[in-house]
């Protein structure tokens, strides 16, 4: 196969196919030019290209999103790396397994003013789970193993335990565009085989027996990937008696057993409930909560045990009340737990009061719904329970996430939202990245200043017409209007909710995307169904909502009993 010259370069091709890597997402470079050729010619890749760095880092976590296997970026020396550091920084905090693959020159050239010339190797080292600096030259003794040892090492370390982000650092030196004649898949790959972590049987049982009836045991999951046998374990264990179990929308479980409007419920709860219904044990697995509302509540108990369950980089006390730290997959766990569970017979209604003020919740969240006026939160209120079974749901950050949190999300194939560190700079090109490798229909929910963020993803050449967005217009930055910190600011309007110019019809003309607006519900409920139903291309749904009376119907929602 004629290739480039490179050494590091066609080793790298080798072992990512090697290691489970199989898509790409390249930006066009110059000292990227062996990469590209190396990538491009392996048959075992899939390439992709993206201008933009950034979008392109953000489609690269969509995709593994959606895959559950690793993908690799691809970008040219100098500043074109630091662009990938808000979507390396949220597949840090979500374990996505992100390779990222930077071009560089030879070292003796760094600070020596030629031109993209910065100190890369390092560049996002808090972010990554480990980096790597491959040498230019390699025509020295030992130069092929030390590139083939360290490009195992790091795509092993992918994803290996807990998944995350690596960095491999790639110098090379003119000429960039020298082809040679070569082997594909020669490299040696070193494997790693992790055993299948369970807790001893003696040791499930006491654990079972610890927080057996009479003791109080709420379970929370937060964002996680769909997960059957997590589910199932989760199901068994809320069948027993005094075991509540309480799941976000991201966290793509479902159950009628479960708690799944967390805020809804909570704050229709007062001061006695919330004291009555305060756990001896809280169980936390998953990623970090949207809900602030359970935040502030396990916060302010003062005798609660916390147990976190999954493979963690960290200490995560975020209740204050941490007491066991438990590293192992969730699923295992919890199937483990419901078993050693089930001998324990003590009658307890803890669980079945949980769902009664569940069921509650939702009668008032009902009524208030349908007297409210036109607002942001009486379109969620159309919109979610709209969306078709097997269509895949994304959610910007701000005002979407918040309002589906408050929505029935059961029906929902598949929900995702960016809260690793719950940015709002990716989420379009996220969605569009998992909408890639999803043969349904994928919605991005966004935010008027979220979508105007994020435009590039509108352009990209992998847009298809199974992306669909519907952008609620609400005046710009929604969330800012209700949330204490800023709503009462005079600067409010100037420096926190930016009003946005975002020309939704002129994008979609200009991009060919199908366009669609609603400025009240009876328009929506037409919109809707056409917006739906468009099969030749994307389509864009703008729905315009008033800015403070949503925020105030917002407020008064959870002032309702």
């Amino acid at each position: 196969m004629l290739t480039t010259d490179k050494l590091s370069c066609n080793i790298l091709a080798d072992l990512l196919v090697a290691h489970g890597v199989h898509q790409v997402v390249l930006s066009p470079g110059s000292r990227n030019t062996p990469l590209v050729i190396a990538i491009s010619r392996h048959e075992g890749l899939t390439d992709h290209v993206v201008i933009d760095e950034r979008s392109a880092a953000f489609i690269a976590l969509g995709m593994a999103i959606q895959t559950g296997e690793p993908v690799a970026i691809v970008c040219t020396s100098g500043t074109a790396l630091l662009n990938y550091a808000p979507a390396v920084a949220e597949a840090f905090y979500r374990r996505i397994p992100l390779v990222v693959i930077s071009a560089d020159r030879p070292q003796e050239w760094i600070d020596q003013d030629d031109s993209q010339t910065i100190w890369q190797q390092d560049a996002l080292a808090p972010y990554v789970k480990r980096s790597c600096d491959l040498p230019s030259y390699t025509d020295f003794p030992n130069g092929k193993w030390i590139c083939n040892r360290l490009i195992n090492d790091i795509l092993i370390e992918a994803v290996d335990g807990r998944k995350g982000p690596v960095h491999i650092n790639v110098r090379l030196d003119a000429p960039l565009n020298k082809l040679v004649d070569v082997v594909p898949d020669s490299s040696r790959i070193i494997r790693m085989i992790s055993p299948r972590p369970e807790l001893p049987t003696a040791e499930a049982r006491r654990i079972g027996e610890r927080i057996a009836s009479p003791k109080k045991v709420l379970i929370i999951v937060g964002f996680h990937e769909p997960d059957e046998k997590l589910n199932r374990a989760l199901t068994k264990l809320a069948r027993v008696s005094n075991v509540a179990v309480m799941i976000e929308s991201i966290a793509n479980l479902h159950s009628p057993l479960f708690v799944s409007r967390i805020d809804s419920t909570l704050c229709r709860m007062d001061s006695t409930q919330r004291e009555a219904m305060a756990p001896d044990v809280v169980i936390t697995a998953g990623g970090a909560l949207v809900s602030r509302f359970v935040k502030d509540w396990l916060r302010s108990l003062d005798k609660v045990e916390h147990w976190h369950i999954g493979l963690s980089h960290t200490t995560v006390d975020c209740f204050r009340h941490l007491t066991l730290r438990i590293e192992m997959p969730p699923a295992i766990f919890f199937r483990q737990l419901a078993s050693a569970m089930q001998i324990f017979k003590t009658p307890s209604d803890y669980g079945a009061l949980w769902r009664s003020l569940s069921y509650k919740a939702i009668k008032v969240h009902e009524k208030y719904v349908e007297s409210s006026p036109w607002s942001d939160l009486r379109a969620f209120a159309q919109i979610i329970p709209a969306i078709p079974p097997k269509w895949n749901l994304h959610l910007s950050n701000g005002t979407p996430i918040r309002y589906a949190q408050l929505m029935d999300c059961n029906h929902i194939h598949r929900c995702e939202c960016n809260r690793g560190v719950s940015g709002i700079d990716g989420c379009s090109s996220t969605a569009l990245g998992a909408s890639v490798m999803y043969n349904g229909t994928t919605l991005l929910i966004t935010g008027d200043m979220s979508c105007q963020y994020d435009l590039a993803a509108l352009s990209s050449a992998l847009v298809t017409p199974r992306f669909k967005i519907i952008v609620m217009c609400n005046g710009g930055g929604g969330i800012f209007r209700f949330i204490s910190s800023t709503s009462n600011l005079p600067e409010l309007e100037r420096y926190f909710a930016v009003g946005t110019k975002l020309p939704l019809r002129q994008l979609s003309d200009g991009y060919g995307f199908a366009y669609f607006e609603a400025y009240n519900l009876e328009e929506l409920l037409r919109s809707f169904d056409d917006f739906a139903s468009v099969a030749d291309r994307p389509a864009i749904l703008a729905v315009f909502t008033p800015a403070e009376l949503s925020a105030e119907v917002l407020k008064r929602y959870f002032q309702q009993q």
